[in-house]
């Protein structure tokens, strides 16, 4: 659909605006935006070594730690992706499958798996961070 201006000289026909998104969709786009929580320097690194350091996290600290570390590695894999860095490196491009396999998982009842799941993300975790880092899509390690 094309309309003309009412700005005198003006004749060249010109399309009606389309919105973007629905008034959902933009309502989708928000929320996202109101959840988005940016990379804080140092709470990745902390998280990690609060899981692979000698310390061994109780039952109860389980769950907090999965969903921590899953939110970080959920981060990290969208920048790598986002980055394009996977179709550079493999190795970033098997860290990323596996950074989503785990963090999709369920956490285990038992709580020595409970630790060893918490470690295997942890460790990926810590594998892609220097992976991203070396690609240079972090500036420098958190």
């Amino acid at each position: 659909m094309t309309a003309t201006t009412l700005r005198p000289g003006w004749s060249h026909p010109v399309r009606a605006a389309v919105p973007p998104f629905t008034e959902a969709g933009l309502r989708r786009v928000l929320e996202k935006v109101q959840r988005w929580a940016p990379y804080v320097d140092g709470l990745l690194l902390d998280d990690v070594a609060a899981v692979l350091d000698d310390y061994t996290p109780t039952e109860h600290e389980v769950d907090e730690h999965a969903q921590r570390l899953r939110d970080h590695l959920m981060r990290l894999v969208h920048l790598a992706v986002v980055s394009k860095v996977a179709e550079q490196d493999g190795q970033v491009a098997d860290l990323i499958e596996r950074g989503r396999s785990i963090g999709t998982e369920e956490v285990p009842t038992d709580h020595h798996r409970a630790v060893g799941h918490l470690r295997r993300m942890a460790w990926t975790l810590d594998e892609l961070l220097e992976r991203l880092v070396a690609h240079q899509c972090l500036a420098e390690a958190p």
